[in-house]
């Protein structure tokens, strides 16, 4: 069965065991009220008398609506005015419709698990980990022999030059054909401070 409600100035189609959030009624939680502006009321697709019918309702909670902001301007004359706003709101649940009350529905039973199943899924879960992966050459169980020898003169054997009277390549050389680098000339060089001075005093 189902009814529509009137209160707060709106209207609800409520059943039993329905929620709705409605304008603030006083009360606490837990405490019953009765709606009594009751528009229309129906069973499936009949419609029935609503004299007399009330609406009994139980207050879930008392709660706040969202805020709003609430903000006014006149422009050029420096008139700014902000507000907040809050709406209070009372959470109700639909007990009964006239003689029509609310079922309570059972909660359904959890069924356990076997304990003796769960125990062979965790064995394939470590089989699964154990077993290489899809594409490589290894063989689960066999370890990898590393191809690098363990011998330091076998990994880093010493470079083979042909001669055994080969000099050391010097550091300086230049970038023309590994010639050595020329020596600056000083017949323009500027002579020293010192030298100079030295001179003088000889004469």
């Amino acid at each position: 069965m189902f009814a529509v409600v009137r209160t707060g100035g709106k209207q609800y189609r409520v059943a039993p065991g329905d929620k709705i959030v409605v304008e603030k009624l006083d009360g606490n939680a837990g405490d019953r009220v009765t709606l009594g502006d009751v528009l229309l009321a129906g069973d499936g697709g009949s419609l029935k008398s609503t004299s007399g019918l009330t609406v009994a309702a139980e207050i879930v909670a008392q709660a706040k609506a969202d805020k709003v902001t609430v903000f006014k301007k006149r422009r050029r004359h420096n008139y700014r005015r902000k507000k907040g706003h809050r709406q209070q709101h009372t959470i109700l649940r639909i007990v009964a419709i006239g003689d029509h009350k609310a079922e309570k529905k059972a909660a359904p039973k959890a069924e356990a698990a076997p304990a003796k199943a769960a125990a062979p899924a965790k064995k394939e879960k470590a089989a699964a980990a154990i077993t290489p992966a899809e594409g490589s050459g290894d063989v689960a169980g066999k370890p990898t022999v590393s191809p690098a020898p363990q011998d330091e003169a076998k990994a880093n054997p010493p470079a083979d030059t042909g001669t055994t009277d080969a000099k050391p390549v010097s550091a300086k050389k230049g970038t023309g054909g590994g010639k050595p680098a020329k020596a600056t000339s000083t017949k323009n060089a500027a002579p020293a401070k010192g030298a100079a001075k030295k001179s003088t005093k000889a004469k």
